[in-house]
């Protein structure tokens, strides 16, 4: 089992795109964080308050239930932990999957798809979600990056050597 898992949410299919070209830059393993119910078109409608993402976002203490139980991350050094980025912060269902395993030790790396927006205060709205010996980075925004880029960065990150 390889020491680098690569969790991530796609509403839309980019962020799971952008997780596919780590995990194979890193030869990580990788799990999907699927909600239990899907988003529609209608639910992600981010102009109507009361779509179903609107109203999640409204309140931070909304724990959507994930489709199928987190992997067991024993075995994992680091986990990248990817997610679009929603109202400057991430979807509540990324504190569902955090609170769902024990990340004490853990070194987790954000990294979030945008169409504009930046992380803004995603840390602080994760942080109370896993252990305080868990080191929770943020990451990068990788809408737009090519495998190129991502390589680079997991270089740096030390995560890959050549």
């Amino acid at each position: 089992m390889s020491k680098v898992l690569v969790a991530y949410f796609s509403a839309s299919g980019y962020t799971e795109a952008k997780a596919k070209l780590i995990a194979e830059s890193a030869g990580a393993d990788i799990f999907e964080i699927k909600p239990a119910q899907l988003y529609t078109a209608e639910d992600l409608d981010w102009h109507n308050k009361q779509s179903r993402s609107s109203l999640e976002m409204a309140d931070l203490s909304f724990r959507p239930p994930m489709a199928e139980e987190a992997p067991d991350i024993s075995g994992y050094d680091t986990i990248f932990v990817g997610f679009p980025i929603w109202w400057y912060k991430a979807p509540t269902i990324i504190n569902t999957f955090l609170e769902s395993r024990d990340f004490s030790g853990k070194t987790i790396i954000l990294f979030a798809t945008s169409g504009g927006s930046r992380f803004g205060d995603t840390v602080k709205y994760l942080k109370d979600s896993v252990s305080d010996t868990a080191v929770l980075k943020e990451g990068r925004i990788l809408t737009s990056a090519q495998g190129y880029v991502i390589s680079a960065w997991l270089k740096e990150l030390g995560i890959i050597t050549e």
